[in-house]
């Protein structure tokens, strides 16, 4: 599994806090993809610019390299009973060790030893725990007749796995989908890579800029709070990557900078370069934690979304610029009412 070493620092979780009204926290996507506001922030001086997303094409070159991560939602969340007693168990799918075997997340759980079978969909699948795994999760054994698709079951009988702090109905599933996702796998959506739209891909194209795939399964550790006042002994999450050859080498030969949408793609891009800035293509596992101190090895702008209080993902981009001009980006966000986090509004920081 990439990690890397962690840079000396003083900062804590605390230092991460900001005070982000409830209604601020976006409920459902926009109509339009594209017409999400957009807060251009200059990373060196803290300069900003409130615009629309679409604007953001305006701020991209010819030579430059888009990297999205095509990573795509399953159905996740599924509900069964227990077969020896009929409780009522709620089954998170977290990640595939094999097709047929997962890492998932049992509610409730703490009854659920090596043995214990959960029934799905009148019968349509079942999952036999055989092991117990670190955090409690376990790992099950799928059944189900082999004429079906593993991930068409999920299809007729899951449900998204949407953020906790999103209460309200998705309506339409594809809504947590960018509109490139094509490798299934992840339990959560890549939320920045949801501003864009087939039409606006394809102006950003035509001028001039190449729009590459790489790929990271999004797990439910991405919502995981740093509970640790030292953000060094927050213990990150490991989630599954792939960079083909064909996207490393697109990367690599650019003429203009690296972006890339989402701290997904980001990290996966610093997990695969080297300290001269060249990207290998490789999959794995990474756990790569950025925070302020770290030092960036080929992104050269990031397309992100609004994250939570003293969550890993605020600390990245704070790495990213600085933690004070962050912060001020944050505070002006609030003030302008901007809307946060999976379904909210979009930052370009360059």
């Amino acid at each position: 599994m990439i990690t890397n070493k962690l840079p000396e620092t003083n900062l804590k979780r605390s230092d991460f806090f900001y005070d982000l009204p409830q209604e601020l926290i976006a409920q459902t996507p926009l109509e339009v993809r594209d017409s999400s506001r957009l807060l251009c922030v200059d990373r060196k001086s803290g300069n900003y610019e409130d615009k629309i997303f679409r604007d953001i094409i305006d701020y991209f070159n010819s030579g430059d390299v888009l990297v999205v991560n095509d990573s795509r939602v399953i159905p996740a969340r599924l509900y069964g009973i227990k077969e020896s007693t009929g409780i009522k168990i709620e089954m998170l799918l977290l990640r595939a060790r094999e097709l047929d075997t997962w890492e998932v997340l049992l509610r409730p759980g703490k009854r659920a030893k090596p043995g214990t079978t959960i029934v799905f969909g009148d019968g349509i699948l079942r999952a036999e725990v055989i092991d117990i795994v670190e955090d409690g999760n376990r790992i099950v054994k799928m059944h189900y007749c082999k004429n079906d698709n593993i991930y068409s079951i999920f299809d007729k009988i899951g449900q998204m796995p949407l953020p906790p702090y999103i209460t309200e109905k998705l309506e339409d599933r594809e809504r947590y989908q960018t509109v490139y996702s094509r490798e299934k796998g992840s339990a959560a959506a890549p939320t920045a890579g949801l501003h864009f739209t087939n039409e606006l891909l394809d102006k950003i194209k035509k001028k001039g800029v190449d729009v590459v795939p790489v790929m990271l399964h999004v797990g439910l550790g991405t919502f995981r709070p740093v509970k640790e006042d030292r953000i060094t002994d927050h213990i990150m999450h490991s989630e599954f990557f792939s960079v083909s050859k064909d996207s490393a080498n697109r990367i690599n030969n650019r003429k203009g900078r690296l972006i890339a949408v989402g701290t997904t793609s980001c990290r996966t891009l610093e997990s695969v370069c080297d300290d001269n800035g060249v990207v290998h293509p490789m999959s794995g596992d990474t756990g790569i934690f950025i925070y302020p101190g770290y030092k960036f090895k080929c992104v050269d702008a990031l397309v992100t979304n609004f994250h939570l209080p003293e969550s890993t993902l605020l600390m990245l981009v704070s790495a990213f610029s600085s933690r004070e001009i962050m912060m001020n980006a944050y505070k002006h966000a609030v003030e302008e009412k901007y809307r946060f986090f999976s379904f909210g509004d979009a930052m370009f920081i360059s």
